[in-house]
């Protein structure tokens, strides 16, 4: 009998286990929080908080679970399509057009990692275990043979980390003399808070993202399941918002656009503000050293970016498409081929977030000539996008991961980019 073990029952595991299970006979989700249907999990402290599903991490739960989403939808989560039903401001200003030709499913996390988990559940061969993994279990030489638990061990084939951006791996690594991943860091002292209000039937959109970038404070207000409005306020470098009701609203009334001062002015609140805090951006590279067989590392346990950019589970779905390709035939995963094939992904995404985060000087970072040419020249295209519908689909594509950011770089869109990005 062949046993994987996955370490963490969020969206990167509850995907993992997926993939796991067309391969191994037996899969145990290990996960120390006990699931709460109603509200976000402890050890997931952005759980409360607004997340997004982008295109490309929709087509991928597709992929993986064949009409998960129709199901959110019929459930209650709005399904939107970006540009049309949902409202885009970058540089204070609104995104032009109506269609992307993309969709998007608008839940609040514990929604959505309940109808993922109820998926991978139902799979043959998966349970779950309520447990706290302490350590590894290395029998031979270089060869993990399962994890070490609070309350006893676990046996298995493939460890798979996916404990998120908490992920215990290098600290256990060492203890059995293995070196540690080097880490790149983007700081950017991020605050979060989080309010959520009824929502009234007879809204003319789904949902309003006004981007931080540059300078800017921010925020997001989006039609979640249960008719209500998840409202997330952000601001960066130490510019938080305040949690108090008062201070909330007043915050919201300093963005650059209005949609969110306005939608929280008219709604009841169902809850006090919550606040998160995001310290910076961090990439284990994993992909730089030799790890010992039989443990990988995936999700927000790599790479976690700056929520800003909802990254996070279209990443973790990228990189759970890489080890099902691997696991073709066989349950053998070679770990350094692993990171090496997941580096790609994450680079890209990685170079989205941070080029945006170092376009404020505070931000500590390379800045490479080479990188100021680019970020000049994506501050044009988000500045065409204002004026430009074919500029503002295209940069969409690429925010959504639907699309690589090379789209960008295409002749006819540069000559549009170029001629509309100095207005």
């Amino acid at each position: 009998m062949t046993h994987a073990v996955v370490l963490g029952a969020g969206i990167a595991g509850l995907l993992a286990a997926r993939v796991l299970a067309d391969a191994f006979d037996e899969v145990t989700v290990v996960e120390r929080d006990e699931t709460v249907a109603s509200g976000p999990r402890r050890g997931v402290p952005q759980g409360g908080h607004l997340h997004g599903l982008l295109d490309g991490g929709r087509q991928l739960l597709e992929e993986l679970y064949p009409g998960v989403v129709d199901e959110l939808a019929a459930a209650g989560a709005p399904s939107v399509e970006p540009l049309r039903d949902t409202r885009w401001y970058i540089h204070g200003r609104r995104l032009a057009g109506d269609t992307s030709g993309m969709r998007s499913v608008l839940a609040t996390r514990p929604f959505l990692e309940a109808a993922l988990r109820a998926r991978a559940l139902a799979l043959r061969g998966v349970t779950l275990r309520h447990a706290t993994a302490t350590g590894l279990i290395e029998q031979g030489v270089d060869a993990v043979d399962g994890v070490v638990l609070r309350d006893g061990s676990l046996p298995a084939d493939l460890v798979v980390d996916a404990s998120g951006r908490s992920s215990r791996l290098p600290t256990w690594l060492a203890r059995l003399g293995h070196p540690t991943p080097q880490e790149q860091r983007a700081d950017v002292d991020l605050g979060y808070a989080t309010r959520l209000y009824r929502r009234l039937p007879g809204t003319a959109f789904s949902g309003v993202t006004v981007s931080t970038v540059p300078r800017f404070r921010g925020g997001g207000c989006v039609a979640v399941e249960g008719d209500r409005w998840l409202v997330t306020l952000a601001g960066m470098l130490g510019d938080h918002p305040p949690t108090d009701p008062a201070g909330f609203a007043a915050w919201a009334a300093t963005l650059p656009a209005p949609d969110i001062a306005a939608v929280i002015a008219d709604a009841e609140p169902l809850d006090d503000p919550l606040p998160y805090r995001f310290r910076g951006s961090r990439w284990r590279r994993y992909d730089q050293m030799r790890l010992p067989t039989g443990i990988i590392a995936l999700g927000d346990a790599v790479c976690s970016l700056n929520p800003l950019y909802a990254q996070g589970m279209t990443l973790a779905a990228q990189q759970v498409r890489i080890l099902r390709t691997q696991l073709t035939g066989s349950t053998a995963v070679d770990p350094r081929a692993f990171h090496r094939a997941t580096a790609r992904v994450c680079a890209a995404a990685w170079g989205v977030a941070t080029r945006s985060d170092l376009a404020m000087p505070e931000v500590d970072g390379r800045r490479p000539v080479w990188t100021r040419l680019l970020d000049d020249y994506v501050r044009r295209v988000q500045l065409a996008a204002h004026h430009d519908p074919v500029v503002a689909r295209a940069f969409m594509r690429v925010a959504n991961l639907t699309d690589p950011p090379s789209a960008l770089l295409a002749p006819r869109l540069m000559v549009r980019a170029v001629a509309h990005g100095s207005r």
